[in-house]
């Protein structure tokens, strides 16, 4: 049997590590702002155009809750603002549909 010399990878699934690179700047340079939008994210806010005020569903079709990183991003792009504080369930973010959100699903 050979003498392992210290210090030495012996593996063969050893990846090489790139130097950090800030991803925003690069993809903002790519993809424009507020151009994409995921299914979910679609399927989500068109289920407000048809609700008084435009509030969102906090459950989905099949009574699962919408996913919580669904309803940040489109707060975050402008598309859903929160609506009021749910006493009962403050966990629960209640949401209506906003203008800029309304021209991203219907143009």
């Amino acid at each position: 049997m050979q003498k392992r010399k210290p210090n030495t990878i012996y593996n063969s699934n050893v990846v090489a590590l790139q130097p950090h690179r800030d991803k925003s700047s690069y993809t903002d340079s790519l993809i424009p702002k507020d151009s994409k939008i995921s299914s979910s994210q679609r399927s989500w806010l068109l289920r407000g155009l048809s609700q008084p005020g435009g509030k969102l569903p906090l459950f989905d079709r099949e009574g699962q809750r919408i996913n919580h990183r669904t309803i940040k991003s489109c707060i975050r792009k402008g598309w859903a603002e929160p609506w009021f504080d749910n006493p009962i369930k403050p966990d629960w973010l209640v949401c209506k549909l906003t203008d800029k959100g309304k021209s991203i699903i219907d143009p």
